[in-house]
């Protein structure tokens, strides 16, 4: 019997995950070639063999999704995986057609075959659109987990932008951690944070391997998702974060709304910035979708280091880039602080932009006066900081969560950003996590007895 010829479409993430757990090994299948998009300069590559298995000694190779067509014909191929997120479902149906028009059929893995189990209780923190605010959330849920006695983990959503065999399994506690695996800002503005604050955090491609590890140092594994995907791992406790300034996206969004639909806890966020009919809307396509889960409302506000030194000022804004550009939003924190606090103007930086950056602007038209932090790999880092130069402006405000100097020459005074989730009333994430876990002290005490 022949193998089911198998492209799968992806953005290194979720597509890596679903061969690891379902394809390789699987003799049924053949998996000709991934496809690479929303992210620069993934395609081109190779999945390589030490990853891919003994069915695949050459390893597989990562192409463009603008060929797709011409590589279902070329490769015959039988099947297509769909294996990446944050798109709506117009967009995905015209994938399915594209595919089904030339015969092949289209699947979508579901949680059953790709959800890995943990030895210790696991609590995921999702997310309906990139940029709700799942960062500072899976911040909170460690603190949180941390005041109740337990030893916790992070495991992040994967980003593997370089050497994929040098990516397998990652490791981060210490600052120094991210110039050893040679991050790209993207990958910083996850990592940092956790590791400024004490916190191991793992990432990479095998997640069967990077579980084994982060289960040796943990009490519990907090999954720290990422673009609003699926967990990889099968949680104990789903909580999912929304975003009123994109109403509707819940139940519009893939997967957003199989997040919704499996989550034991909503965080409704940025309740203080958005309309207060946007938020209530949300509620209700949240109780009327899920209402068994628990719904926690809060706000995320911002902390700026020397907020009057912004006033009268010419100002270069930065956010972050996934957030702005394929998540829609038309700036975010970086923008809101320099308005806040009195800018004298918020630059338009596309006059400025260089290299990848004018690129960046051509294809998301809808940002603002706003610097997206793109640093996928060392050139957009480069052009990124040579953007920065250029800026005829008075300062920086950056809205992005790590420190930029860190990875570039900034010639221009910086202020910096930061924000943490803040809830709003009961019940709180530590009342949620308190109610599931109890305190690890009195967990200790009732093994003893």
């Amino acid at each position: 019997m022949s193998r089911i010829r198998t492209i799968i479409m992806g953005a290194a993430g979720r597509d890596f995950h679903n061969f690891n757990t379902f394809y390789r090994g699987n003799d049924k299948y053949e998996v000709v070639a991934f496809t690479a998009t929303q992210i620069p300069g993934i395609e081109d590559r190779r999945y390589p063999a030490v990853l891919a298995g003994e069915l695949y000694p050459e390893g597989i190779p990562i192409l463009a999704e603008e060929d797709l067509a011409e590589l279902i014909e070329k490769y015959e191929v039988d099947e297509v995986c769909f294996a990446y997120s944050d798109v709506p479902y117009d967009y995905v149906m015209s994938k399915a057609a594209i595919v089904n028009a030339l015969g092949a059929d289209f699947r979508m893995l579901g949680t059953r075959e790709t959800q890995l189990e943990s030895t210790k209780p696991v609590v995921a923190v999702c997310a309906t659109r990139t940029g709700c605010g799942k960062s500072q959330t899976s911040r909170r849920v460690v603190a949180d987990l941390q005041d109740l006695g337990y030893e916790v983990v992070a495991i992040r959503h994967p980003m593997p932008y370089g050497d994929l065999a040098k990516q397998a399994v990652q490791r981060f506690g210490e600052l120094a951690d991210l110039e050893k695996h040679e991050c790209t800002i993207e990958e910083r503005e996850e990592y940092e944070p956790h590791i400024e604050n004490g916190v191991v955090i793992y990432s990479g491609v095998d997640y069967e391997k990077i579980l084994r590890e982060a289960e040796k140092e943990a009490d519990i594994i907090v999954w720290d998702g990422g673009n609003n995907d699926m967990p990889f791992l099968k949680p104990d406790l789903l909580i999912v974060v929304t975003d009123p300034h994109r109403a509707g996206d819940e139940l519009a969004y893939y997967p957003a709304e199989v997040n919704v639909r499996s989550a034991d806890v909503f965080v409704i966020n940025k309740v203080d910035t958005a309309d207060p009919e946007l938020v209530e809307f949300v509620r209700r396509n949240l109780l009327d979708t899920n209402p068994e889960a628990i719904i926690v409302d809060a706000a995320s506000p911002i902390f700026v280091e020397d907020p009057f030194a912004i006033r009268g000022k010419r100002v270069l804004a930065i956010d972050e880039g996934p957030t702005i550009t394929h998540g829609d939003l038309p700036y975010d924190f970086g923008y809101v602080a320099a308005q806040r606090y009195g800018a004298g103007e918020i630059v338009d930086p596309r006059p400025f932009a260089v290299g990848d950056l004018k690129e960046t602007f051509e294809n998301f038209p809808h940002l603002a006066n706003v610097l997206p932090s793109m640093g996928y790999g060392e050139k957009m880092i480069r052009d990124l900081e040579a953007t920065i130069e250029a800026s005829d402006v008075d300062m920086v405000v950056s809205g992005t969560p790590i420190d930029l100097s860190r990875v570039m020459k900034i010639n221009k005074p910086l202020v910096r950003v930061t924000y943490e989730l803040q809830e709003i009333g009961f019940p709180t994430l530590f009342d949620v996590l308190e109610e599931e876990f109890g305190w690890k002290d009195e967990e200790d005490e009732e093994d003893e007895e």
